[in-house]
């Protein structure tokens, strides 16, 4: 069983209610969404074949046990599961990012799912898989990333329907240097759901066009 691989680095995590904390990446190739604020294109094609226990071996070189299994879209890749499953078994502490448009069913139950379900401003909603939402845990983390106030609007809407401040965490996230941090601050003061807005704090610490951080 071998993977495409996008990259692997160690940094500091800038998203979820884990940012902050050192964290290894492992980023899969190849996505089946194109956002149109998209930050990592770059993962669409190019990557390096790579087995799981090559994989491990890799990270096992830094003193971390928090690793998030990232694209593109990882769950796109056949290998994923038995990848997210070594690396439970090694003991590590999992976060996936996935894009709310594949099915989360199979994923390990330790493994902390991070689901970015796309608003209408991605060019991506109507890709939304809203089962996904029978098969989260109570641990499980949901983003949206609001590109402006039709964004903002919708996603809340959707909170509604499906009752997600109740069962989850619930984060809004603006699209970096398109909707000003202030505008977003004000709007969630206002909102009556609980939700948390986050920045992209990895874009603060390095250049936002900067790769492997």
């Amino acid at each position: 069983m071998k993977l495409k691989v996008n990259e692997i680095f160690y940094s500091i995590q800038g998203e979820s209610t884990y940012a902050g904390l050192p964290c290894i990446f492992i980023r899969l190739t190849y996505c089946n969404l194109r956002c149109s604020w998209c930050d990592s294109e770059y993962t669409f094609n190019n990557g390096i074949d790579m087995s799981i226990n090559e994989i491990i071996q890799e990270i096992k070189i830094y003193n971390c046990n928090l690793v998030e299994v990232t694209g593109g879209e990882p769950l796109f890749q056949e290998g994923c599961i038995e990848l997210l499953s070594s690396l439970e078994n090694e003991g590590f502490k999992i976060l996936l990012e996935t894009g709310g448009s594949l099915s989360v069913k199979d994923v390990p139950l330790s493994v902390i799912k991070v689901i970015d379900f796309k608003c209408p401003g991605s060019g991506m909603d109507k890709k939304n898989l809203w089962s996904i939402i029978n098969e989260i845990n109570p641990t499980d983390e949901l983003k949206f990333v609001i590109k402006n106030r039709s964004d903002f609007e919708w996603a809340e809407l959707k909170v509604v329907e499906y009752n997600l401040d109740k069962t989850n965490i619930v984060i809004f996230s603006p699209v970096f240097s398109e909707l000003k941090y202030e505008q977003l601050a004000e709007w969630v003061k206002e909102s009556k759901l609980n939700i948390r807005m986050q920045i992209q704090m990895h874009k603060h610490i390095w250049s936002p066009n900067l790769i492997g951080v």
